[in-house]
């Protein structure tokens, strides 16, 4: 007699892809919908952050339910009769989807909780409650389980996945698909699309992959950024009951656009006494500070000098660089991660970034959606963002704030505005709208360049091509996306692409 009936094992493989699925995705809605049948609670496509939302997703919880008498009964049936190899997959990961759900609690008290910046191992302690179990999951007489998961390493998994998690559902807001594409993509850069993978080899590796996060200004990069840099994986140490990084800053950001050539290097490679003038004492840069569970953060990377660049890549392809006024060289141990809201390839065409450098980061990249881009495909979560922001800026009175600033937006601005300055301008709003009750978008922007092309239009000084051109590039320029531009004129991305005027673009963007 089989060990599982077809139907069983139906189950247990939507259990098993579930447990290994980027919950971002709408696949792992679906998956839910496979496990539960008709106990499913229809729901949004894509999992989101609601403000003042309580409790676990009812469908997590029914998962739970269904999983772990499932679980328990195969466990007794594994004590009684053989099993093939396959169906030992299944129950482990059954098993390992149950046991990740049990302790999510313990992991979000213990991380996120009043004592999560303690130093105390006692947050820790659950770990001997989590090995009993796991002793009695797979600690079964003659039964040898052929994926050899190791409890300590299992629970600093657990542990990196149940921080990521909240970490990017709570700082990469909306409910649209380009933001939950967005929360994808980031997740995805932590464990790459392979969980299984990940979790055998790559959790020691990742740090050797550089992140490149591109999108327009003020679309929450450094967001992104941080979010991959406080997700890294630490090894659990059992009998210290402590994580490797505890305690430890993770975390180190430099704007390039706010330095001169001379302070970025200084900042990044760290400089010796006497190597230029002002240096009156040796200084560590980013690269040698950054611990090994670290990442440092290169934001506008297309302001970074022709000659940084050169000791940039040279970081990337060695891990090894020299402070200013060195000889010898050290080791880059972290994760480097750079952010531009620049054309990289236009920047490449004219020579003013290296296509080496562009070619060494590019492995990993993350683009981060326009605030119109995320209108356009669900013009509800500007409601969704405003009650965010409000409710961080005013605190208990954000509700009432968020309904007036909803109000004001609707009388004066309109549906159709195309906030230009993304989630940063729509904040701003929301703190002008509290304090003045008012708030003024910038009339001056690019306004010599726009009467310069309504002149040539009302003089007839244009071709239909070249007007096209220049509507389409405007309209590009607002909503800082192709696709969401080609949704806005009617036109296919590939010809709002084609039609786009880097010429015009750049006195748009510069003016």
């Amino acid at each position: 007699m089989a060990f599982l009936s077809p139907s069983e094992r139906a189950l247990l493989e939507s259990i098993s892809r579930l447990g290994y699925a980027n919950p971002f995705l709408p696949e792992r809605v679906e998956l839910e919908r496979a496990v539960l049948g008709e106990a499913f609670q229809e729901g949004e496509p894509v999992w989101s952050y609601r403000a003042g939302q309580q409790g676990t997703r009812t469908n997590v919880v029914r998962v739970q339910q269904v999983v772990e008498p499932l679980a328990e009964d195969l466990r007794r049936r594994l004590a009684e009769s053989a099993a093939g190899e396959a169906e030992l997959v299944l129950y482990e990961d059954a098993v390992m989807l149950f046991l990740f759900t049990r302790y999510y609690a313990h992991f979000f008290e213990a991380g996120f909780g009043p004592r999560a910046d303690s130093p105390n191992p006692s947050r820790w302690r659950f770990y001997n409650q989590f090995l009993a179990d796991w002793r009695h999951w797979f600690r079964i007489e003659g039964v040898s389980f052929p994926t050899g998961h190791d409890p300590r390493h299992t629970f600093a998994c657990f542990r990196q996945i149940q921080r990521a998690f909240e970490l990017v559902f709570r700082d990469i807001i909306g409910s649209s698909l380009a933001a939950a594409r967005l929360r994808g993509a980031i997740w995805q850069s932590i464990f790459t699309h392979d969980m299984r993978r990940y979790r055998r080899t790559l959790y020691a590796r990742m740090g050797e992959f550089a992140t490149l996060i591109t999108g327009p200004s003020g679309t929450g990069k450094e967001l992104a950024a941080r979010s991959i840099a406080e997700s890294r994986y630490a090894p659990f140490d059992e009998q210290k009951l402590a994580f490797a990084n505890d305690g430890a800053k993770s975390f180190f950001p430099i704007n390039i656009s706010a330095l001169s050539p001379a302070l970025v290097e200084s900042e990044l490679f760290g400089h010796r006494r006497g190597s230029f003038t002002g240096a009156i004492a040796d200084r560590k840069g980013w690269l040698e500070t950054c611990p090994e569970l670290g990442s440092v953060f290169v934001d506008e990377l297309g302001e970074l000098d022709p000659a940084i660049q050169v000791k940039l890549l040279r970081v990337i392809e060695t891990r090894a660089f020299h402070p200013v006024g060195d000889t010898a060289p050290l080791e880059f141990r972290g994760k480097l991660i750079t952010a531009t809201n620049r054309n990289l390839a236009e920047l490449m065409r004219k020579g003013q970034f290296r296509e080496d450098l562009y070619y060494r980061l590019c492995s990993d990249q993350v683009t981060t959606p326009s605030l119109a881009e995320q209108l356009a495909d669900s013009p509800g979560v500007l409601s969704e963002l405003v009650g965010y922001m409000a409710r961080r800026v005013a605190g208990a009175e954000g509700d009432e704030l968020a309904a007036e600033v909803m109000r004001w937006i609707e009388a004066n601005l309109g549906p159709a505005y195309a906030w230009p300055g993304n989630y940063r301008e729509l904040e701003q709003c929301v703190k002008n709208v509290l304090i003045r009750r008012d708030y003024r978008p910038s009339g001056t922007v690019a306004a010599g360049v726009l009467e310069e092309f309504t002149g040539e239009i009302l003089g007839g000084r244009l071709t239909a091509d070249q007007l096209l051109a220049g509507y389409v590039t405007l309209i590009y320029s607002r909503t800082g996306s192709y696709e969401a531009a080609a949704r806005q004129l009617g036109l296919d991305r590939r010809t709002v692409k084609a039609k786009v005027d880097e010429r015009f673009l750049e006195r748009l963007e510069g003016s």
